[in-house]
């Protein structure tokens, strides 16, 4: 143990205390306003509604306290308790190259992440998830998608990391540059190749039929000058009774995509309203700011690694005895977030401000009226909760609460 993994240490503790504060906030206010609708809301949404969304939101704000809870423990048994150390240790006594010692290193220390955070996964799917009738997938079906989402990230994420620890081992001093630029490269590939490559591994997407939903969505595509490959159907409804729809895609793979549930739930001028929505995020260029600022968040985090790799403290206050390219990638990798809360809630409140933007398009393309009708159902049919603590959703909240975004669309309406 050294200075470092005292600050180590102090910055996990502030932290998760915040969150755990925030957990807190969060499930005391809900409570507190579980036994009324709130005003905006007192014609639209029901009592029970309204009170199934506030457990529902309660109990997986206790889950999710249970994962930070494991997850404090499991961090600290990997850096300070020596887990990654017996890792590089283990790989590195057989005698393999130091490149693939690393790769299988990191790996092993991913699989056993994995097979712990596996147990809250299975409770939110057939506990939570179950109890409030939103759980469709059968264990069989779970079990599937563990070992296809395993699969690809042994075909996909392997090479990648094997690509980048060459490059951290052969370039040189600004190796760095080079790992930014190849990862930001794969992201973008990856972007393109998920509409038609890796989403249909997961579901089925069938074409919309011929019809008024279709002919009214091609006419707001027209509006707007967006092209796609096509408007299809997602076969949500065999994991979740969840709804929702996006686009997805560079370039000239653009997709538009609504869950099979959404489509049941919502009126074709709904549907047309939600659409015109995300139509937004792509004309207001949210995509493409996005993805500025996490390349520009990616590069930084490269130089700073660029400058750890060299620093013995570095290691040594997180337990690892010999240091290494790769044993500094996954340290910094498992500590960074600790130190990078305070970009949260200004991640945050720039994505509430994109939505806001997007409903201002979507009043103008759209009928804002159709709009609030549709997010008032998206709201209560997903069991999202009404009433959020302030504090709490400024600091997680990638979208406004309910009743601002709805005020923010009737004023769209009253200024029309």
């Amino acid at each position: 143990m050294n200075t470092f993994t005292f600050i180590f240490l102090i910055a996990l503790i502030i932290s998760y205390s915040i969150q755990f504060w925030l957990s807190k906030r969060q499930a005391s206010y809900v409570a507190n306003h579980r036994s009324a609708v709130p005003e905006a809301f007192k014609n639209s949404v029901s009592l029970e509604a309204h009170q199934k969304a506030a457990d529902y939101t309660i109990e997986k704000g206790k889950l999710g306290d249970i994962d930070s809870i494991i997850s404090v423990i499991f961090l600290l048994l990997l850096t300070i308790g020596g887990g990654v150390n017996m890792a590089f240790e283990f790989w590195t006594s057989l005698d393999l190259s130091p490149l693939i010692a690393g790769i299988a290193a990191i790996a092993t220390i991913f699989l056993i992440m994995a097979v712990v955070e596996l147990p809250t996964s299975i409770y939110q799917t057939f506990v939570i998830e179950e109890k409030y009738g939103f759980n469709k997938s059968t264990p069989q079906q779970f079990i599937k998608d563990q070992l296809l989402q395993l699969t690809l990230v042994s075909v996909i994420g392997m090479p990648l990391l094997a690509l980048i620890l060459w490059v951290m081992d052969s370039i040189g001093s600004l190796w760095w540059l080079w790992a930014w630029g190849i990862l930001i490269s794969f992201s973008l590939l990856m972007s393109w190749l998920f509409p038609t490559v890796i989403a249909p591994l997961f579901n089925k997407f069938t074409p919309m039929e011929e019809g008024a939903l279709k002919d009214r969505i091609q006419g707001l595509l027209a509006r707007c000058g967006f092209n796609s490959q096509g408007i299809f159907i997602m076969d949500g409804s065999k994991r979740s009774g969840h709804g929702n729809a996006y686009f997805t895609g560079l370039g000239d793979n653009k997709r538009i995509v609504f869950f099979d549930t959404l489509v049941k739930s919502l009126d074709d001028e709904e549907l047309e309203a939600v659409l015109a929505h995300e139509l937004g995020h792509f004309k207001c260029k949210h995509v493409i700011k996005m993805l500025i600022a996490t390349s520009i968040m990616t590069l930084i985090s490269f130089a700073i690694l660029g400058w750890l790799i060299n620093q013995q403290w570095f290691f040594n206050g997180l337990g690892v005895e010999q240091p290494s390219n790769a044993a500094a990638l996954l340290l910094f990798m498992l500590v960074s977030p600790v130190f990078t809360l305070f970009i949260q809630p200004i991640s945050a409140y720039f994505q509430r401000k994109f939505e806001f933007e997007a409903d201002d398009f979507a009043s103008s393309n759209s009928k804002a009226e159709k709009m609030i009708s549709g997010l008032v159902k998206m709201y209560e049919e997903n069991a999202s909760t009404l009433t959020p603590d302030p504090l709490y959703s400024a600091f997680h909240y990638s979208h406004p609460p309910a009743a601002i975004r709805i005020a923010h669309l009737e004023s769209k309406i009253k200024t029309a």
